[in-house]
């Protein structure tokens, strides 16, 4: 029989080439296909098992005697809270993000939890010995946690020591990267050993009905190292978010079967390892002044996040320009929706910014993406202008249109309700969708449009000058 061909598969898409390109056709990834040496196939009269005749599936309804699973509570509730309430037996979860950020850490953490909890839980690692384990495990105070230890690489052997009667309930293994299949020729890390991995993993851990949690580290584009179809394979999809030099980490769900997409959950990375911060708003603004009040270009957003509600503070600098072009810098929010309020405030409210630096940062190292942010961003972006701060005690939210119109958005009532618990008493928000919704504590003032928003800053300014 004559050796397959060997085939080029892109490292970051997961397409397969004929021949390889400099450029993938399929993703646009430069310098990331592969040439993979493809496994040999047997004949077709030769497989084992074949059938020609009969149904090879056996369908069931809807209606069955399946029982309630009961998930498996770590007691870290920020961790609950992103999983939809513990881990599913029997489910697959990956856990991505940058080098260092803390994927190690925090999923050492919840397997200390689980072992005390009384579930049998191991910890398998490829990247680290079982010694440098220990070493993380002393600084995190959960030595005498009963945590399975090991260190191996090899699928094979992996499986062969999960693929018992009664299995551990919880099984981490660090990282995806390193496994590889004998079977396949490439080397570990590569897209075939990546799908052919995880998909030996999974059907184990649905056979014998434990946990799987997957470490997966991210490219310098931010996605998961390896095909996508990886996070197709799995149930739950984690990604590991903050900036080195915050101590905030963000546990963030992109794609949950068990629970709420874009769930968070808030960490601060301590001496000690990663501590949950239960109520994540006061501590996004902490350095608020005493008073209140703000330096002009801040805004405080009331935001939800998942099923949370989540104030943070948006600051924006406007300045003249030593550029013929001038320069956008945006941090932590849509650089293409801050060019679409600057252009809303120039075209119908005749704010001038087309020759102004303009700089806006998300303060504690958030990133924020619902479109609700709109309205504060331009209070921000107006208060710097004017160099007027905005009222003390005050949150702002609401999406901008086109026209200049302040748009409704979700969960207003939500929103209000947490700014009221930590001390607000203002609120600059669009017309609420159901009449008599009000908070108490609370006096929320209507922004119909953009222009009066821009009205409120000129005549407080106006104000302040005539005094």
């Amino acid at each position: 029989m004559a050796l397959p061909a060997p085939r080029h598969v892109c490292q970051e898409c997961g397409a397969v080439h004929r021949k390889w390109a400099g450029k993938c056709d399929a993703c646009g990834a430069w310098n990331a296909i592969v040439e993979e040496a493809a496994r040999a196939k047997a004949p077709g009269g030769l497989k084992p098992g074949r059938k020609t005749r009969g149904p090879s599936l056996a369908f069931e309804g809807l209606q069955g005697a399946s029982a309630d699973v009961a998930r498996l509570q770590t007691g870290i509730a920020e961790f609950d809270r992103v999983t939809g309430g513990g881990l599913v037996p029997g489910s697959a979860i990956l856990v991505g993000g940058d080098p260092g950020i803390g994927k190690s850490t925090v999923l050492l953490q919840v397997a200390g939890a689980l072992a005390k909890r009384g579930i049998a839980t191991a910890y398998i690692s490829g990247e680290e010995a079982i010694d440098q384990i220990r070493m993380r495990a002393r600084r995190l105070r959960i030595l005498d946690a009963p945590i399975m230890l090991a260190a191996a690489t090899d699928v094979g052997e992996i499986a062969g020591a999960l693929d018992v009667h009664e299995p551990p309930g919880a099984v981490v293994v660090d990282s995806i990267q390193t496994l590889h299949v004998d079977s396949l020729e490439s080397a570990p890390g590569t897209v075939s050993q990546v799908r052919g991995s995880a998909q030996e993993l999974i059907r184990l851990a649905k056979a014998r009905g434990f946990c799987l949690l997957l470490v997966g580290h991210v490219t310098k584009e931010g996605l998961i190292a390896g095909p996508k179809v990886l996070e197709h394979m799995v149930d739950t999809v984690l990604y590991f978010e903050g900036e080195r030099g915050h101590q905030f980490r963000i546990l963030r769900a992109v794609k949950n079967r068990f629970g709420p997409s874009d769930e968070i959950g808030v960490f601060e990375m301590t001496d000690g390892g990663l501590m949950e911060v239960p109520n994540p708003s006061a501590l996004f603004l902490s350095d608020k002044q005493d008073d209140g009040s703000l330096v002009s270009g801040a805004a405080v957003f009331a935001g939800i996040e998942g099923t949370r509600p989540l104030l943070v503070e948006i600051q924006a600098l406007v300045g003249p320009s030593a550029f013929s072009t001038p320069r956008r810098a945006v941090v932590g929010w849509d650089s293409a929706r801050l060019a679409m309020v600057l252009a809303v405030l120039e075209a119908r409210c005749g704010l001038s910014l087309a020759g102004r630096d303009v700089y806006l940062n998300v303060a504690g190292g958030l990133r924020v993406a619902e479109p609700a942010a709109d309205l504060a961003v331009a209070a921000a972006l107006i208060s710097s202008v004017l160099d007027q701060p905005v009222t003390e005690h005050t949150v702002v939210f609401g999406e901008i249109g086109l026209g200049g119109e302040v748009r409704a958005v979700g969960q207003q009532e939500t929103r209000l309700k947490e700014a009221a618990k930590l001390g607000f008493i203002r609120a600059l928000a669009p017309k609420q969708r159901k009449d008599g919704m009000r908070v108490a504590g609370i006096e929320a003032r209507e922004i119909k449009r953009l222009a009066d928003l821009v009205a409120l800053f000129e005549n407080a300014a106006g104000r302040k000058r005539g005094s």
